[in-house]
């Protein structure tokens, strides 16, 4: 396991804060109480919790040129068909993963592929599971064009919690299947949407795992 870049300056500024709340409390109190212990306790507990949110665990990955592999940990929370007004002005698969903050919050590429459209929404920070949040929250979506020709969008969403979405797309670059798509700070939602016909692998409730879980095959 490893530290995503991400994660770099908040665990270094918690753990500079949770020392010097440690320090104070002993400089108050020096003698060391059940209060301290307690205090220490949490404090070792809160740290640790924040050094999980950045984790990046070994995995081997999935691959399938064909392959709609899960870009993030968590759950299958809707399977549906619906009318995309953002890009694709069509009928489209959609798939959505609910991203707890205790999930790992790298998100990653679904398929290889031409990257073909990028956008950042600014927007409200319902809770992720809300139907309203994959267009009316924060979000950055982006398009891959598979060789086949057929394309997909992957929205990266905000939730009541996540309000710090990263995204590293560059429209027109190749990219590879289960390369770094971005990171979602303390997990919200991912939503796939996929062309009509396309093969699904998944059921609602089901919790995948990014990199690793195959969702659909186009």
């Amino acid at each position: 396991m490893k530290i995503h870049k991400e994660g770099f300056l908040i665990i270094f500024f918690s753990l500079i804060l949770l020392s010097a709340l440690a320090f104070v409390s002993i400089l108050l109190w020096p003698v060391l109480s059940v209060f301290h212990y307690v205090l220490f306790g949490i404090e070792f507990v809160f740290f640790i919790l924040i050094i999980s949110f950045f984790r990046i665990p070994f995995r081997n990955y999935s691959t399938g040129s064909n392959n709609i592999i899960s870009p993030c940990d968590g759950k299958v929370v809707v399977i549906e068909e619906i009318t995309d007004t953002e890009y694709f002005q069509d009928k489209r698969i959609q798939i959505s993963v609910f991203m707890s903050p205790l999930n790992v919050h790298v998100n990653r590429y679904p398929i290889s592929g031409i990257i073909k459209y990028v956008k950042y929404f600014p927007g409200k920070y319902l809770v992720a599971w809300h139907p309203k949040s994959s267009t009316e929250n924060e979000r950055f979506s982006t398009v891959i064009e598979h060789e086949s020709g057929k394309q997909i969008l992957v929205k990266q969403i905000a939730g009541a919690v996540a309000r710090r979405i990263r995204n590293y797309a560059v429209v027109s670059s190749q990219v590879k299947q289960c390369e770094e798509l971005g990171f979602i700070k303390f997990g919200s939602r991912v939503d796939i949407l996929l062309p009509p016909g396309s093969k699904i692998s998944t059921n609602i409730g089901d919790k995948v795992k990014g990199g690793i879980s195959i969702l659909a095959e186009i």
